[in-house]
């Protein structure tokens, strides 16, 4: 049991590591006690706004005996070196996507974790939303019958991505699939189990080394086909997601990286109609068409169907997205530090998240890149 603040120690403190600790500090018993940036100005600023030294070399901040956790918001190319030091200084470790560059490099951190008794997680806080919520209790009920195909698609803007920006190096953020598609590697993961990459592909921007965009074809299950779609090439005003699972009775939209809405389109009949209403509480309903009499029947994938009406669920607005990327930073944290408390607490993201998600991207980025050479 630890008793107390937890007392919270951050390496690399950039813009997004500034958007974080300011969500991270509202958790209950959280307090920011020092920094090690790796990005000056930036660090700088958030040590002003904190009110906390910081310091250049991150092992005088692992030295320091009032540091409990340590959170790692520097490049993926740092993540394992930084986090097997907090974990041999005896420091619980969040660190942000991706847990490390390879899955060997994965494997050595969970081992030292568990060794330890050391808290080691990935931020991969898109399993706190109360969409990821929703669309898992709709897969489990079956409410529109079994899943068969989905997409994510992700137009990304590089508008602060200059040539030089070591987003485009891979050795130090691994390539695409790596830094940015193990959130929704580790999304799918959680509706579906682990999955299987079937294909991958990587493409280059003319005239140029960066690869600015990748796709890859993930198999869940026996039959369930899944396209991911990262594209960073795009203007910020013009940065826009969609992610979407097909079932055999109609098809759920969640829109942005971040989901902030979704949509449900589906043929239903009265109960399914309730089951749907009841799992997305407070969305707007609008029936596009009913049937009664004979024509409530009808089949698909040879299946009878008793089709009582067409209707559209919608809710969210997708307006609020900053806000509710800080709610799930802060239920993230919340769940670890319940964690770090007591040992009996089942958190809803582990090592294990990190590792799997990782996993995955590391697949499909090798694959891409074995066709693309392939003669």
């Amino acid at each position: 049991m630890h008793d107390g603040p937890v007392r919270l120690g951050v390496v690399g403190c950039g813009g997004f590591g500034l958007f974080a600790l300011q969500h991270f500090t509202q958790v209950p018993g959280v307090v920011l006690v020092g920094m090690a940036g790796t990005h000056r100005p930036a660090s700088l600023a958030a040590a002003a706004r904190f009110g906390v030294e910081n310091v250049d070399d991150s092992g005088d901040l692992l030295r320091r005996p009032d540091v409990d956790v340590v959170y790692i918001a520097t490049p993926p190319f740092l993540h394992f070196d930084q986090a097997m030091a907090a974990l041999a200084a005896g420091k619980h470790v969040i660190v942000e996507k991706p847990l490390a560059l390879t899955v060997a490099q994965a494997d050595e951190l969970v081992a030292e974790a568990r060794r330890r008794d050391r808290l080691l997680v990935a931020n991969l806080m898109q399993r706190y939303n109360p969409l990821f919520g929703a669309v898992h209790r709709l897969v489990e009920t079956r409410v529109l019958g079994e899943f068969l195909h989905g997409s994510f698609e992700n137009y990304a803007s590089d508008e602060n991505l200059p040539h030089a920006h070591w987003f485009w190096d891979r050795a130090k953020s691994g390539g695409i699939f790596v830094e940015h598609g193990v959130h929704f590697f580790d999304l799918f993961a959680g509706w579906f189990g682990p999955g299987c990459v079937e294909a991958a592909q990587v493409g280059v921007r003319p005239g140029t080394t960066i690869e600015e965009h990748v796709h890859a074809t993930v198999r869940y299950g026996d039959a369930a086909l899944v396209n991911f779609y990262h594209g960073f090439h795009q203007a910020g005003r013009m940065d826009r997601q969609e992610l979407r699972l097909v079932f055999e009775r109609g098809d759920v939209t969640l829109f942005d990286w971040v989901p902030t809405r979704t949509r449900v389109h589906a043929l239903v009949d009265e109960r399914q109609t309730r089951e749907l209403c009841d799992l997305f509480p407070g969305a707007r309903l609008d029936v596009a068409a009913s049937y009664g009499g004979t024509d409530r029947a009808c089949r698909g994938r040879g299946k009878p169907i008793d089709a009582y009406q067409v209707i559209d669920l919608s809710c969210g607005d997708g307006t609020a997205k900053s806000p509710l990327y800080g709610r799930l930073l802060r239920a993230m944290m919340q769940d670890q530090v319940s964690w770090i408390r007591d040992r009996d607490h089942r958190r809803v993201v582990t090592e294990v998240n990190g590792r799997e998600s990782l996993a995955r991207a590391c697949e499909a980025d090798a694959l891409a890149h074995v066709l693309r050479v392939a003669p």
